[in-house]
């Protein structure tokens, strides 16, 4: 199923994201993780793509269980890093293959240590966009920084790029993470003012241990409410506790987006189905 068809429903759905095994020894783990999130049935999932294309193969093949297994909509991720449009070419024939229909389309984070120029033939997404929609029929997404992307001089320039990238057909955009929901509505404001029209999927990242916090924000570079310093202050040393608080943040910035109009939420899950159950869990009544 194409994702467009997913989001242009006004049923309120939530999605989760799983990554790939990196090497073959840690494969079974891995998956085994990653299937347990898809047998709870999430509305759709999405499947990341490692550094330089190395989770490439095990990328198609996780997205292909999910789908093959439960039945669950599932997007493989594509990056520009270390791809010339050969590569682009061979793995979207493996996806079509598979019958994978939904690809969300990145630039890529620079490999750490990498020599020399990771991106080959692709150097933007907008440039990935507009070689995916060429090739076939698959529902293309891209990814999107509510507080900006952090090669971006400004917000305004940041916007402009996403402009790019939809006019070259993208057709809905998933958000980083980001833990205060006024920045979300802030910068769904600017999309849309700047004529951005796809769906925008707001993305939680349940924060359920201290050392993630540092991690978010190096990576990311997201501001941390005060709301949520104290929760990690008071909390972290206790792992279950802080497992709870947690889920429970998480979910009430999901509540939060639902009651203000936004029906369709993306998780960050980090191939924990407890983290994804405990959140599916507390949102029952309201996703019915």
């Amino acid at each position: 199923m194409k994702l467009r068809d997913i989001l242009k429903d006004e049923k309120i759905t939530v999605s989760m994201e799983v990554f790939p095994p990196k090497t073959t020894a840690n494969y079974e783990s891995v998956e085994k993780a990653a299937l347990g999130v898809a047998a709870l049935k999430p509305a759709y999932m999405s499947v990341t793509y490692g550094a330089g294309g190395g989770t490439r193969g095990n990328t198609v093949n996780i997205a292909s269980e999910i789908q093959d297994r439960y039945d669950v909509t599932t997007i493989a991720h594509l990056t520009c890093v270390g791809a010339g449009r050969e590569d682009i070419k061979d793995t979207l024939g493996r996806m079509k293959e598979a019958g994978i229909e939904n690809i969300l389309a990145l630039r890529g984070d620079r490999p750490k240590d990498f020599e020399g120029d990771p991106f080959k033939d692709y150097h933007y997404a907008s440039e990935l966009v507009g070689d995916i929609k060429k090739y076939g029929d698959f529902c293309v997404g891209g990814a999107c920084y509510p507080e900006g992307h952090p090669d971006s001089a400004t917000k305004k320039e940041d916007i402009l790029n996403l402009k790019k990238k939809v006019d070259a057909g993208c057709e809905f955009l998933t958000t980083q993470m980001f833990f205060d929901n006024n920045i979300f509505y802030n910068f769904l404001y600017k999309v849309r003012e700047a004529g951005i029209l796809v769906p925008v999927v707001p993305g939680i990242m349940p924060i359920t241990r201290a050392n993630q916090v540092e991690n978010a924000v190096r990576l990311s570079g997201c501001n941390v409410p005060e709301r949520f310093k104290a929760i990690v202050d008071r909390f972290g040393t206790n792992p279950a506790a802080m497992s709870q608080a947690g889920i429970a943040y998480a979910t009430d910035q999901i509540i939060d987006l639902i009651a203000n109009g936004i029906n369709h939420i993306h998780v960050y899950s980090m191939n924990k189905p407890e983290i994804a159950k405990g959140i599916l869990d507390n949102l029952s009544e309201i996703i019915g």
